[in-house]
């Protein structure tokens, strides 16, 4: 004990006074407090042990100690300590405590000293899953903080963290935000375990590495990376590890705190990380070359590189035929194309550029216009405003609520305005037909990009004109091609242009004519199967007449 308050004295030399273990406690999570206190070792005496974790937890109102007799003649004392909430009750009854105590009786074993007695409770007593021996306070605290129970012992100086998670869980479901006609219905859970175990029962490869790291100094949470040996590039991966490694934060609450620490271009609006809820889309990505961030206590996964063919490509694209999967792709393409423009074209023509309508519609634009008090761009931004706004409170409003909210309230406020002369009716329409636009992005994150660079292009039109609309396209252009995600350009296979790669992004080509991985992705192994497999009628028959059919000759 005298040690443990000596090294906790030296790690504070400048304080002045005799460190407590609320001191160690309040420096803990810090980056070189966390690193001393792993030197700190596990004392040889159980009472020292047990009123360090007091002085340290025993504030805490679901911390729980339980002390054991190992030995008949009750002379082997241990400790069973762990989190109530965060561990499996039964298993620590029923599994721990029972077999600490009533088997090992019944059994009859007897140690000679407290290191034959932590061997045996190792070995043969706790019988879990994972069991693993620690000698440090930091990784004691690790492990209980994690769900572990640990297991401690009068006169050995280590402790046992057994496996016993078992916190409240949601069960899986469909995905809210990526729901599909066809396809599966399982998403991802907050959960990292189940969702790394609905990975592998889609991609049964020994190939398919999982490995971990904990982020964030107070929260340790539980980051992991997928890949699959053989197809992601080994930089690829160097570089994801790298970039995590370097994320040194008092917590990490989300995948989005990651997103943001990891990215390329930190003040572009363009996403260029893909997050998704369909371990399907994982997945398939995976099998691309890429490779998944996985976050605890978030549905959601992070899928890197992500080029800005991904954000227009849905999950349902590969479930559906070809022919109506690539006409859904170019409608995709073009939605995002109005959205973006819509209302910018419209101020631009109405208000420098009317010799561009014909005489009869520029003459009905002129007429639903009279009256209305506000220039093109005030009366645009009034309603894109409004649109936003209700959409906005629709997503924040409880689900019963919300959609009634927003479907109604542009209703009536669409009519509201357009009655008291405030906006013209074609105005209305423009809004609605931007807004309805915008929902066909796959990706949330890039409708969000959209909504934003939409007022940039509204301003310029109202400015310049259409000169100012070709201003801007050209800027954002420029923008997107000096990204890059991950080191892959970002407008990749368009720009570098990769022929061959052209078959997933302006259309879906067939499957059986997707035989290689994309370019930039592939480079250890480009061949994603083989040749040939194109389907055709049966060889060597023929139809008969109602319906049947027989071998030639």
């Amino acid at each position: 004990m005298f040690g443990i308050m000596r090294k906790l004295f030296r790690m504070f030399p400048s304080s002045g006074k005799k460190p407590s273990f609320q001191d160690s406690q309040a420096q803990w999570g810090k980056s070189h407090e966390a690193e001393e206190l792993k030197k700190i070792n596990l004392s040889s005496r159980l009472d020292d042990n047990l009123a360090l974790l007091k002085e340290m937890l025993g504030h805490c109102v679901d911390f729980e100690i339980r002390l054991v007799r190992l030995d008949p003649d009750g002379n082997m004392r241990g400790a069973v300590v762990f989190f109530d909430g965060l561990t499996d009750k039964n298993t620590i009854h029923d599994t721990i405590i029972k077999g600490l105590t009533l088997d090992s009786r019944m059994a009859g074993l007897r140690a000679g000293s407290p290191e034959e007695m932590f061997s045996m409770v190792k070995n043969s007593i706790v019988n879990v899953a994972s069991v693993e021996e620690v000698r440090t306070l930091f990784k004691l605290l690790d492990g209980i903080l994690y769900g572990e129970v640990a297991v401690l012992i009068d006169g050995k100086d280590a402790a046992l963290t057994c496996e016993a998670k078992g916190w409240p869980t949601r069960s899986i479901e469909e995905p809210a935000s990526e729901s599909v006609v066809r396809g599966p219905r399982e998403g991802f859970t907050e959960i990292i375990r189940t969702n790394t175990s609905l990975i592998r029962r889609r991609l049964r490869n020994p190939n398919l590495v999982v490995e971990g790291i904990k982020l964030g100094e107070r929260t340790r949470t539980q980051v992991e990376i997928a890949y699959v040996k053989g197809l992601a590039d080994p930089r690829l991966v160097q570089e994801v590890k790298e970039r995590l490694s370097r994320i040194k934060v008092d917590g990490i609450l989300e995948s989005g705190n990651i997103e943001e620490l990891i990215e390329d271009h930190p003040f572009s609006p363009f996403p260029q990380v893909f997050h998704t809820e369909r371990p399907d889309r994982v997945v398939g990505m995976l099998l691309e070359g890429r490779v998944a961030i996985l976050t605890d206590n978030t549905p959601f996964v992070m899928v890197v590189p992500a080029e800005f063919a991904v954000f227009m490509q849905a999950s349902e694209d590969y479930f559906e035929r070809y022919f109506l999967a690539s006409a859904i792709r170019w409608l995709r393409y073009f939605a995002f194309i109005a959205s973006l423009l819509f209302p910018s074209l419209y101020i631009a023509i109405t208000t420098f550029h009317q010799e561009m309508l014909p005489t009869r519609l520029l003459l009905s634009i002129a007429a639903s216009r009279e009256g209305v008090p506000f220039p093109a761009f005030v009366e645009a931004l009034l309603m894109e405003f409004s649109f936003e706004a209700l959409r906005e409170a629709g997503i924040r409003l409880p689900r019963n609520v919300g959609q009634a909210v927003s479907i109604v309230g542009a209703l009536v406020i669409g009519q509201a305005a357009v009655a008291a002369g405030i906006v013209s009716p074609l105005m209305v329409i423009v809004v609605a037909m931007t807004g309805i636009a915008s929902f066909m992005a796959p990706v949330y994150s890039l409708a969000i990009t959209t909504r934003l660079l939409r007022f940039l292009m509204m301003i310029l039109a109202a400015t310049l004109g259409l000169f100012g609309v070709m201003m801007g396209l050209l800027t954002i252009l420029v923008h997107v091609t000096s990204l890059r995600s991950f080191g892959i350009p970002y407008l990749s296979p368009l720009a570098p242009m990769h022929a061959a790669d052209l078959k997933d992004v302006l259309y879906r080509a067939p499957m059986w004519a997707m035989n290689t991985r994309p370019a930039e992705l592939g480079k250890m192994d480009s061949r994603r199967q083989s040749p040939g497999l194109k389907p055709g009628p049966a060889q060597g028959r023929q139809r008969e007449g109602g319906g049947g059919a027989r071998e030639k000759d």
